[in-house]
């Protein structure tokens, strides 16, 4: 028994008789906040090289100039502005500005950092060190992605991409409440997924173990555990509780974000896209 038509083999076209090249987000418009950071440049200049309208937004102009100039000599399109990404006055309003200039949203993505006090247990911190930073991830997450989400239930597609690293899952001491916040963010992200799945835009959370070319891991990873064992012995250490024996490389991130926002992922909502290199087995 056959369903549908039946495709012989010498209609499926070869690898070789191919000549086209498969651009992931051609045509499209997307945010990234936080596009200045190690992360949120990775990802911007991803999209870009797939073909998509970038429009970075951050907090400082010069370091998303830098990122713009590197995107537009590798011959992909970005624009920059600055936009504080807790603010939903200025997030709406540069969400607006780049829809009036390109006619729809496709991609938003999410990097903004949050400080969190570490190296010192949940006990010794106050209510507001603790649940205030949560808030604040949580807050800039939630406002970026109902920004998007306005442009894209109206256009009926569209991709919110949310960020989170592995203490979401993984039991750490003295990290704060960052892993509560990664938690919070993870929770939002299948709640903002059921919200906006009837109108065809898809919520995707990607997490992350740290980068070994993110400098500002080696201050963080000191100042939790304390340990006397240099930057390079202690990305060593993380590398070898992964199973490929390694940590993702931030073009490695920057391409799994490509891959989820664009049309291949299409069947994924709600989703937690494990970007640990097997830290975390799912």
């Amino acid at each position: 028994m056959t369903f549908g038509h039946e495709v012989s083999h010498s209609e499926i076209p070869s690898i070789h008789e191919r000549e086209e090249i498969i651009v992931l987000l051609d045509g499209k418009t997307a945010v990234v906040y936080g596009a200045a950071g190690s992360v949120g440049s990775a990802v911007a200049e991803a999209f870009a090289r797939e073909g998509a309208s970038v429009a970075l937004a951050g907090r400082t102009q010069a370091p998303l100039e830098a990122v713009a100039a590197e995107i537009r000599h590798a011959g992909g399109t970005a624009t920059v502005s600055v936009v504080d990404a807790r603010d939903e006055t200025s997030i709406n309003r540069h969400v607006d500005q780049v829809v009036e200039a390109t006619g729809r949203l496709d991609v938003s993505f999410n990097a903004v950092a949050v400080d969190h006090i570490q190296g010192v247990s949940l006990a010794a911190l106050s209510q507001n060190e603790i649940v205030g930073p949560v808030a604040a991830r949580v807050a800039t997450h939630l406002l970026t992605a109902r920004a998007a989400g306005r442009h894209m239930t109206a256009q009926r597609s569209g991709v919110i991409l949310t960020f989170t690293a592995d203490a979401a899952r993984l039991t750490y001491r003295n990290i704060g409440s960052f892993g509560i916040a990664c938690a919070a963010l993870e929770g939002l992200t299948r709640a903002l997924a059921a919200e906006y799945g009837p109108y065809g835009v898809r919520v995707v959370c990607l997490r992350s173990m740290g980068s070994p070319e993110a400098t500002h891991m080696d201050e963080t990873w000191q100042r939790v555990f304390k340990s006397d064992s240099t930057a390079e012995e202690r990305r060593d250490e993380r590398a070898a509780l992964t199973l490929l024996g390694r940590s993702p490389a931030l073009a490695e991130v920057g391409n799994v974000a490509a891959l989820m926002a664009s049309d291949y992922a299409s069947p994924l909502t709600a989703n937690i896209i494990n970007v640990t290199c097997g830290e975390i087995a799912d």
